[in-house]
């Protein structure tokens, strides 16, 4: 993706915390000049206000290609009366807050402003999060495109047919990295049970996941098959499945009515 434009015209991060400097990073590796990029937060990170040439809490851009929404959703009415004097013109705004409809930046932006919204998850702290975002009626496909290029350099992205998906997206990729830590959590207790010491058992723990979500990733099989591959009849891993996959009170069960919590819980964050 070309990024002269953004080069050119400069670019606004409004929060650089987590989230916002891991992109950040993404973006000065891509090309994006730190004399292009403008970053709104009293508190950044010390790597970036050692940034030669990037602009920190200063005048903003007249016209900027882009500006990054990612403060706090719980902070977002306080802080985006910064950059309400740019919206209504062809800078595109992206929102990266959770729960927070394209509604609400269109009533605070003005309805003519090109708005994408955005859901990734905290593994772009580590460049490895996937991010699924849809824009609103007055987004180009250009301007679409370009957030799309934006995002992917914290991870992988997808676009969604509807903003009515991210309550999903929510529960299952957004919520999704705590699911998986508390899973290494209870598999490291389990087997510091077994008569491992906690430190081997959570080295294990955090291994076994890390190495088995590169290879479902990266391998041509799908789950389904690579979790019969691990498995023989009548073996450990068989005997462990029979407890995680049983339709009452195994993984099938449990994990829907999570998502499904999560997912309602977002709809009503959304309203």
């Amino acid at each position: 993706m070309d990024f002269s434009d953004i080069n050119a015209r400069g670019m606004v991060l409004l929060g650089c915390g987590r989230m916002g400097s891991a992109m950040l990073q993404g973006w000065l590796e891509r090309g994006i000049e730190p004399r292009a990029v403008w970053i709104m937060d009293p508190h950044a990170p010390a790597w970036v206000q050692d940034l030669d040439g990037i602009h920190i809490n200063t005048d903003l851009p007249e016209n900027p290609a882009i500006v990054l929404l990612a403060v706090k959703p719980q902070l977002m009415a306080e802080a985006i009366p910064t950059v309400t004097g740019l919206g209504g013109g062809d800078t595109v705004f992206v929102s990266v807050a959770a729960g927070t409809p394209i509604s609400y930046f269109e009533g605070a932006l003005g309805a003519a402003t090109p708005i994408v919204r955005a859901m990734p998850n905290t593994p772009a702290a580590v460049g490895r999060g996937i991010t699924a975002l849809i824009g609103n009626g007055t987004a180009t496909a250009d301007q679409v495109d370009l957030a799309d290029a934006l995002l992917q350099a914290v991870g992988q992205t997808v676009r969604l047919q509807s903003e009515d998906q991210m309550d999903a997206v929510t529960a299952v990729s957004g919520s999704g990295p705590a699911y998986v830590f508390h899973l290494i959590e209870t598999l490291a207790a389990a087997g510091a049970a077994q008569g491992l010491s906690a430190d081997l058992a959570l080295q294990l723990a955090k291994a076994t996941v890390a190495g088995a979500g590169a290879l479902a990733e990266q391998s041509p099989d799908g789950p389904d098959q690579l979790r019969i591959n691990v498995t023989s009849p009548g073996g450990t891993t068989a005997a462990a499945l029979n407890v995680l996959m049983d339709a009452e009170t195994g993984f099938p069960s449990l994990l829907d009515r999570a998502v499904t919590a999560a997912a309602e819980r977002s709809r009503e964050l959304g309203k």
